[in-house]
């Protein structure tokens, strides 16, 4: 079977094609990979923990029996350790867990060295 002429070059120019849309859908279009999406959403789903766990952990702290001296405890140590001191309070524990989430300590530190937002 003989294929016309023009066959093999209209073949190359649809293996271009193919390839320089991958090229700019991956570059510039936003494509992902299958294992990039989950990764993504993974972190995604673990941030939006941390920011819901986070204000709870602070409250939590802030009522306890002599918070406001804890707290001024807590703005004296380095930024660096008071996510280690909230882990070590306890108050980063969430019910259920057997083990406390290093992040959302680090955030409820954060928290808790601003000044609070007043209720409304």
């Amino acid at each position: 079977m003989q294929f016309p002429t023009y066959t093999k070059p209209l073949v190359w120019g649809f293996i271009g094609g193919a390839v320089a849309c991958m090229i700019v859908g991956f570059s510039w279009g936003g494509w992902v990979t299958g294992s990039t999406a989950r990764k993504d959403t993974a972190t995604a789903a673990h941030d939006a923990v941390v920011t819901a766990l986070a204000p709870i952990c602070a409250e939590q702290f802030r009522a306890q029996a002599g918070a406001s001296a804890k707290i001024a405890e807590l703005a004296k140590t380095s930024s660096w350790e008071r996510g280690s001191a909230v882990e070590k309070s306890g108050f980063a524990l969430m019910p259920g867990s057997k083990t406390t989430d290093t992040d959302v300590a680090r955030a409820c530190a954060e928290l808790l060295a601003s000044p609070p937002v007043p209720k409304t």
